[in-house]
């Protein structure tokens, strides 16, 4: 390189380095495309920097997820397996995360650390703990193990769902700090459950609740419809959308409250004026593609924007390939024809908890009761908006 041209690429340098240090709106643009995780760390070179960190950090109200299935390539459940690189990755500052995987394949598989075989059927701590490290300090972490598992692969909103009613699967969704929403883990026991705790909850006696995605496990044990129908009635009176489904278990967080076994439900109670949701009920009668196509195209009375926006699937054991004459991802399918960008995940589960109903303001699309909200072999198909 001759003089002038070690000249011009000093002054170009110093030229970069000034407006790097002075000028805040070209920062601040450079940090868009940095990932949260090493957005954290930048807030230490500088002062401007610190400041335009922050500002970037404000804007990064887009929920994100993380999603993976097939066998995995370490003793990890899949998801475990790429869940901690994936992390590094992501544009927002998790405040809630929503994990679902298959209980087959994870049972006694969730991160790397060593178990003998008479651990193999037990939720070790080490997969809370392992998990909680994962997520900012205060995260509030849901996990639950299902049947099988309905999933958005990573990456894109327009990305085709898959369900997985067999093999590895699993997913974690990422809720940032949503200005105009609010969002409230909730769990409750037979020894926890109570008219007080609800109401501490946000589900009883709110006026901004909107919607409460809900999920029950051990349901099959005595007591257990009753304990339901104790969290269910008050719900049903509600204009609340309520969607869910019976799962296997919950591993996070840690269930101190109830002995090993006994029933319980846990979910997320959302609320605030930027909250929107809708459902559709597939009930027996929706046998085939068209069909259920026709019932998914209801959602569109609801006239939710896409951005923001997640749909949830809460469908039957029963149902799926085998419910269509072996033909696969139908239902996924036909959520995907009628909205292609907005992803889609959700379970099979033991029975299923909603019905049609759309929540915009002051309208909800119909009045029900606490029977007519529990269901077997269908589909409970929703939409979730956040602002």
């Amino acid at each position: 390189m001759g003089e002038n041209e070690e000249f011009a690429a000093s002054l170009e340098d110093s030229k970069a380095a000034y407006v790097l240090s002075n000028v805040a709106e070209v920062v601040e643009r450079i940090l868009t495309f940095v990932p949260t995780k090493s957005l954290l760390r930048i807030v230490s070179v500088c002062r401007l920097w610190r400041n335009c960190a922050r500002r970037v950090l404000r804007t990064q109200q887009q929920l994100t997820w993380v999603s993976a299935c097939g066998p995995s390539n370490t003793e990890a459940h899949v998801l475990c397996s790429i869940l901690a690189e994936e992390v590094e990755k992501v544009f927002l500052v998790p405040r809630t995360v929503l994990t679902l995987v298959d209980y087959e394949g994870f049972t006694g598989r969730a991160f790397c650390y060593k178990q003998n075989k008479a651990k193999k059927n037990r939720h070790s701590p080490d997969t809370v703990e392992e998990l909680n490290l994962l997520f900012p300090k205060g995260c509030d972490i849901m996990g639950i193990t299902t049947p099988g598992v309905v999933l958005t692969p990573s990456g894109s909103y327009s990305s085709l769902p898959r369900e997985y009613q067999e093999g590895e699967a699993g997913f974690a969704i990422m809720f940032p700090s949503i200005e105009g929403v609010h969002i409230k883990p909730f769990h409750f026991c037979k020894k926890s459950i109570s008219p007080t705790a609800l109401k501490e909850a946000g589900l009883v006696d709110n006026p901004e609740l909107r919607v409460v995605l809900i999920f029950v496990y051990e349901a099959y044990k005595t007591g257990g419809v009753h304990f339901l129908s104790q969290i269910l009635e008050p719900l049903a009176k509600s204009k609340a959308l309520i969607a869910g489904g019976l799962v296997e278990s919950v591993f996070s967080p840690p269930r101190h409250c109830c002995s090993q076994g006994s029933f319980g439900v846990v979910g997320l109670a959302l609320s605030g004026p930027k909250v929107q949701g809708a459902s559709v009920l597939l009930d027996q009668e929706v046998s085939n593609p068209k069909a259920a196509e026709a019932a998914i195209q209801r959602l569109k009375a609801a006239k939710i924007p896409e951005r923001n926006t997640l749909g949830f699937m809460f469908a039957c054991v029963g149902r799926g390939q085998n419910y269509y004459h072996n033909q696969a991802n139908v239902e996924a399918d036909a959520f995907h024809k009628v909205f292609p960008n907005t992803p889609l995940f959700g379970l099979f589960g033991n029975g299923e908890i909603g019905c049609d109903r759309i929540v915009k303001e002051d309208y909800t699309l119909c009045d029900t009761d606490t029977d007519s909200l529990q269901h077997e072999y269908t589909t409970v198909m929703t939409l979730v908006h956040l602002g």
